[in-house]
């Protein structure tokens, strides 16, 4: 076959669509010799002008790329696609042997598209990667994509952040993870609950009691409290696989901290821990270190960016780190960075037990006296944004990206 842009322009010459320009140049630049091709049509281009794709446009790529066996990644994030575009992609999925991974982040797809994609993932025995964040699909349409994870044995990552999902689809999910042995990886950040009982923590707590395969779960925003930290930690004393938890913005206190950090003493396992935007202050942040210098535990990140904590917990991290070599890497930023802080992580990095590329923050003195100005490393894999002046949310080259948790989760350094 010919070059992927001529066979697109055939393509849209028959359908008797125009072509979009910027579908055409990115396919002009693609080396159609390469047997691993990734697509990037995002909408969000900072340094050039686009036209967003909107559902025609998904006509005839998937058209384009239905017999293709060279494209592996294809990243729509930011258009304009809509149900009837989920549907074409659907027909794609059907058909083509060698996609592996699909970001649709933040189009307008709703509760028939999502439908239509997770039917055509009941045959597709490819598809390694999907990304759904910021599509309203609604609990309707992530039921779908629940029923679908009882069929379908190649997915390996699902991100359904921001999806509006509810209290009925979240547990759809947990129950469903109890008895799946190959999704590795799931977000279900920012759902839509309006019940204070913390029902959806409950059953993702009894999920990981029995999963043996789950490696990495999203839990942000869920309105979680101590209570529904400590039944999840019940559940990771006996789990032995999941290497990364993510529970920012939620509303963890120090009490709940003090269950994770028995789970860390006494469960190996466990590398990432998230806790942005909690409220664990000092408290919480003493009993974390008092767990991290124990010489087994592996915990390799710690996000602990906006908790209130002050000098007594942040030293004492400073400290735990000296103890255990296995924590590399630690993001303080939002909390309160007196001096004693200040030299205490320059220190760190003066003497290179903390990469500058391993924290937020960077050291400088005025006077005679240390700060610590912000920088934009993070583990920012699931985030809607990075600095301007960084690269667009690619896992592979985000400079804003800490540990790189994409590719079965292997967990290595960027």
């Amino acid at each position: 076959m010919g070059s992927l842009k001529a066979f697109y322009m055939s393509v849209c010459t028959d359908l008797h669509l125009s072509p979009n320009a910027y579908v055409s140049q990115v396919l002009k630049e693609t080396h159609s010799c390469s047997s691993d091709i990734s697509l990037k049509l995002t909408g969000n281009q900072r340094l050039k002008e686009v036209t967003r794709l909107c559902d025609n446009d998904l006509l005839a790529l998937s058209k384009t790329l239905r017999n293709d066996l060279t494209v592996k990644a294809l990243d729509l994030r930011y258009n304009r696609i809509s149900d009837e575009g989920a549907v074409h992609l659907a027909d794609l999925l059907q058909e083509n042997v060698a996609l592996q991974s699909l970001d649709l982040m933040c189009n307008d797809i709703e509760v028939l598209g999502a439908e239509r994609i997770a039917k055509s993932l009941h045959r597709n025995v490819t598809l390694k990667r999907l990304r759904m964040t910021g599509n309203k699909i609604g609990n309707k349409g992530a039921m779908h994509l629940a029923s679908m994870m009882q069929i379908n044995t190649s997915l390996e990552e699902l991100d359904m952040s921001d999806c509006d999902l509810g209290t009925q689809s979240l547990i759809a999910f947990a129950i469903v993870l109890s008895n799946n042995r190959t999704v590795l990886s799931i977000n279900v950040s920012r759902p839509l609950l309006f019940s204070l009982q913390e029902e959806t923590t409950v059953h993702m707590a009894r999920m990981l009691a029995v999963n043996q395969t789950l490696r990495e779960l999203h839990m942000g925003k869920h309105g979680m409290t101590d209570s529904g930290v400590e039944r999840l930690c019940e559940a990771l004393m006996l789990n032995r696989t999941l290497r990364y938890l993510d529970l920012c913005c939620n509303r963890i206190s120090r009490d709940g901290v003090k269950c994770l950090a028995g789970v860390l003493k006494e469960n190996n396992t466990l590398e990432i821990l998230d806790l942005s935007s909690n409220r664990i202050e000092d408290d919480g942040a003493v009993y974390l270190s008092e767990a991290i210098k124990q010489p087994h535990c592996k915990l390799r990140a710690l996000s602990i960016p906006s908790n209130n904590i002050a000098t007594t917990g942040l030293l004492s991290l400073t400290k735990a780190m000296d103890t255990n070599p296995h924590l590399t890497h630690i993001y303080i930023w939002g909390n309160r960075l007196e001096e004693p802080v200040c030299v205490a992580f320059s220190q760190l990095i003066a003497k290179g037990r903390l990469l500058k590329e391993h924290t937020d923050v960077f050291p400088y003195e005025v006077d005679g006296h240390f700060y610590l100005a912000e920088v934009f490393h993070g583990l920012r894999r699931h985030y809607y944004w990075t600095p301007s002046f960084g690269q667009d949310g690619d896992p592979a080259s985000n400079a804003a990206l800490a540990l790189d948790t994409s590719h079965c989760l292997d967990l290595q350094p960027c």
